[in-house]
């Protein structure tokens, strides 16, 4: 292939490679790696080659994969927290994640063979650590995948003004999802990723502008006065606040989710450029639309958000962003999926060849796994409190316990370097104890939200055929 060509070609052009006596010649030509050897996915043409993924297709995939549920449920966090600690958050956790995201990515990039993050606790702490952070990584993606399919329940329910028992809607949306992420290469289903995104943002912009035209909330009292709720610096009780807080950590948490989408790039190392024009974007977004629709509906503000401009705009934004509610799920799902098809398939001639062992393995992880997420999703049918979990449980681990801890693994000569990299050494003992933090207060004041809820009647029960999208 000439240098011309390579030029000019564009993202998806670049992946026709070129073979002389069964080298990969060319395609790879400029993708010298002294690990590319122990890569998980090989670069190959006898076989299916998952290693198709530019740095602009990975930017959408990253996108898609954080700019999700997450943005449905901060405007509601903020609420507790107020608008200036909310925004406060908002930034703090955004700029965080986006650090531990960089830690990730260049620690599975100087450790050969790690596909998720599954592997890179390997390197970390052996067998054991490695099993454990793949059982949460599972239940982690699992968990956002329940959290995307009652979303897609919610909106069903929206558009048809409840016509169907609820569990029916979340049963059709499981089967879709299932479907949709049984697609196995992240470029394939990229295409589906720039249909999602554009859905869900429209959906978010058009709510986000429809509430500034209302003369009051579309929840709060018809007639007479009525409190707005509208706080800039909020006193929320620990429960309500580290509720709140896990929330909006959880909406740009979902970094480890980028290692698998790493290992299918074509180059590993180009994963920065897809991240900073991510989370950048994300961050600026979640921002500004977060802070309008609390400033405009104060404690009014529907769970997801997409309700919060009355039942008009609720039927055209669900309508506008179930694609996307669809495709969020649809990659989560993909993720756990993935990972769990690898681990069961690594090192065999079945992982990258069409068998019959192939494809029953991977559709067995696609709707196995997706029947737990709509198990997960009954069981927990109320939206915010089901990603605050996801995020406490599962993300304070994997995107602040163990990239701390890869940080000083990878930099432990820095303990007894110059004063500054001592310094530095030592702010990076402080991710553990966050993370920690996190995981056990943000534990324990979701399950106490759940509880209280259950009590108060917010929860009709699991499994119900109740109306969770406030339609009826």
């Amino acid at each position: 292939m000439s240098d011309s060509i390579k030029q000019n070609s564009t993202d998806d052009e670049k992946r026709a490679p070129h073979f002389d006596n069964g080298v990969v010649e060319a395609h790879y030509g400029d993708v010298e790696d002294p690990l590319e050897e122990n890569e998980v996915f090989k670069k190959t043409h006898d076989g299916v080659d998952f290693r198709t993924v530019g740095w602009p297709r990975a930017t959408v995939i990253f996108l898609k994969v954080i700019f999700a549920t997450g943005v449905l449920s901060i405007p509601s966090a903020m609420y507790s927290l107020g608008a200036l600690g909310g925004a406060l958050s908002v930034i703090g956790w955004g700029a965080l994640n986006t650090y531990t995201a960089v830690i990730q990515g260049n620690f599975r990039n100087s450790h050969a063979g790690c596909h998720s993050i599954a592997d890179m606790a390997n390197v970390l702490g052996g067998p054991i650590l490695k099993e454990l952070v793949g059982f949460l990584f599972l239940i982690a993606y699992i968990l956002c995948a329940g959290s995307g399919i009652l979303g897609v329940s919610i909106g069903l329910n929206a558009l048809s003004t409840h016509a169907a028992c609820t569990v029916w809607w979340s049963f059709l949306a499981t089967i879709f999802v299932a479907t949709t992420a049984s697609v196995r290469k992240f470029h394939t289903i990229g295409w589906l990723t720039w249909a999602g995104f554009v859905s869900i943002f429209l959906a978010v912009f058009i709510v986000v502008i429809a509430v500034t035209t209302l003369d009051r909330p579309a929840a709060a009292p018809a007639t007479g006065d009525f409190d707005l709720g509208y706080h800039v610096i909020a006193y929320p009780t620990f429960i309500a606040g580290i509720t709140a807080s896990a929330t909006i950590f959880v909406s740009s948490a979902g970094t480890s989710a980028f290692l698998p989408v790493i290992s299918e790039m074509r180059n590993p190392k180009d994963f920065k450029k897809a991240l900073f024009v991510c989370m950048g974007f994300v961050n600026a977004a979640y921002l500004s639309f977060a802070l309008v629709v609390y400033k405009w509906c104060g404690k009014w503000v529907a769970s997801p958000s997409l309700g919060s401009a009355g039942p008009t705009i609720k039927k055209v934004s669900y309508g506008i962003g179930l694609i996307g509610l669809i495709v969020s799920a649809t990659l989560y799902l993909h993720v756990a999926a993935k990972y769990l098809f690898v681990r069961i398939l690594r090192n065999t001639r079945h992982l990258q060849q069409s068998t019959v062992v192939h494809w029953s393995v991977w559709l067995g992880c696609t709707f196995g796994l997706s029947s737990l997420s709509f198990i997960l999703a009954e069981a927990i049918p109320i939206f915010n409190y089901l990603i605050a979990l996801t995020g406490s449980i599962c993300f304070a681990p994997l995107a602040i316990i163990l990239p701390g801890a890869f940080w000083l693994h990878d930099h432990a000569h820095y303990r007894s370097g110059a004063i500054s990299k001592q310094a530095l050494y030592y702010a990076h003992c402080f991710l553990p104890l966050l993370g920690a933090f996190i995981c056990v207060g943000g534990t324990y004041g979701v399950v106490q939200s759940i509880i209280n809820a259950y009590a108060d009647g917010e929860i009709g029960g699991a499994f119900s055929c109740a109306d969770n999208s406030n339609s009826t």
